[in-house]
């Protein structure tokens, strides 16, 4: 008898449960069912892919190694399954994105409406977690696209750059700093820096475009999320950097802090789409890079505007305190 794909689908859920009884459930049949279909891949392959014991099963080597080919063949299967379902109808079913925590709350809520209005057979998933995470379980194929940071480089992964957004500046609107149009890294020198903990990439930019000078190593604080960060600024503890599409939108939540650029050459971002090469789905994920590019560059450009409004209305405080 040949080896056949429900038998991969049965040690994969084996492996995940280490419990026959749990790996039948999961896949909808009788446990004896599922353990004579086991058996007889052993017996095919002619080697042990399990270690049987009264409350658990453990994997062999060997079955470490037929789970990992078997992985790729399940893998390639839906990938073929969804290259079939998106050439019949574009953007209908569902999608599964990962999404890095310095965008999702901050772009996903203003595009997604429209996204459900456009296309409304579409059903997204999402997942929100650092880089590292979500760029595995692309791999493993636990996910299809994901919405994060570039320049990503891992193997039999396609990049697609859906924009750029800048750095910022944010701190307390009585800084010394305040009072400034732009603010340099050199300005950054002499005050606390407030960060994001290690795992987020975003630490790793910051870092980067304040690398310049070593000194600032020593003035760092670290928080878990973006919003955090604001509210620590908020309260007088520090300065930090945030991406553009972090700025709080109502105007009373920008009224807390003070927002100023960089001077030139100004540090950016670049934002972007990250699939499998050999995804079955490549024409629906460039539809919706398509789409998430459309509607990002408006949102860019308002805030933009909104932020030169400030740049304005700080400049004509200042003229009106230096005036005879």
């Amino acid at each position: 008898m040949s080896m056949t794909l429900r038998q991969l689908e049965y040690l994969e859920a084996l492996a995940e449960t280490l419990h026959f009884g749990k790996a039948a459930r999961r896949c909808g049949v009788s446990q004896p069912a599922l353990s004579v279909q086991i058996h007889q891949l052993e017996e095919h392959l002619g080697m042990r892919l399990l270690e049987r014991r009264p409350r658990q099963v453990l994997l062999t080597n060997h079955g470490r190694e037929v789970l990992g080919r078997a992985k790729n063949i399940l893998r390639e299967l839906k990938d073929i399954e969804a290259f079939a379902h998106q050439a019949r109808r574009p953007l209908h079913g569902s999608i599964r994105m990962g999404v890095i925590p310095t965008i999702a709350p901050y772009l996903l809520p203003k595009i997604l409406p429209e996204l459900q209005r456009r296309f409304s057979e579409l059903k997204l998933y999402l997942r929100e977690d650092q880089t590292h995470r979500i760029l595995r379980q692309l791999e493993q194929g636990e996910l299809d696209v994901l919405l994060l940071a570039l320049p990503i480089e891992a193997p039999g992964i396609l990049a697609r750059e859906l924009f750029q957004e800048r750095f910022l500046v944010a701190l307390p609107t009585d800084h010394t700093l305040a009072p400034k149009k732009e603010i340099s890294v050199k300005d950054l020198i002499r005050f606390p820096l407030l960060l994001l903990e290690d795992g987020h990439c975003l630490r790793d930019q910051a870092l980067e475009v304040c690398s310049k000078d070593q000194a600032l190593a020593d003035h760092i604080i670290k928080a878990t999320s973006l919003n955090t960060l604001v509210e620590m600024v908020a309260s007088g503890l520090g300065i930090t950097l945030i991406p553009e599409l972090a700025v709080p939108a109502q105007p009373s939540e920008l009224n807390r802090i003070a927002i100023r650029p960089f001077t030139h050459p100004q540090p950016w971002r670049s934002v972007g789409l990250l699939w499998r090469e050999q995804s079955g789905n490549q024409q629906e994920l460039r539809m919706l890079g398509d789409f998430l590019q459309a509607h990002t560059q408006p949102l860019l450009h308002q805030l933009r505007s909104q932020l030169l409004e400030k740049r304005g209305d700080l400049s004509s405080k200042k003229d009106a305190n230096s005036g005879p």
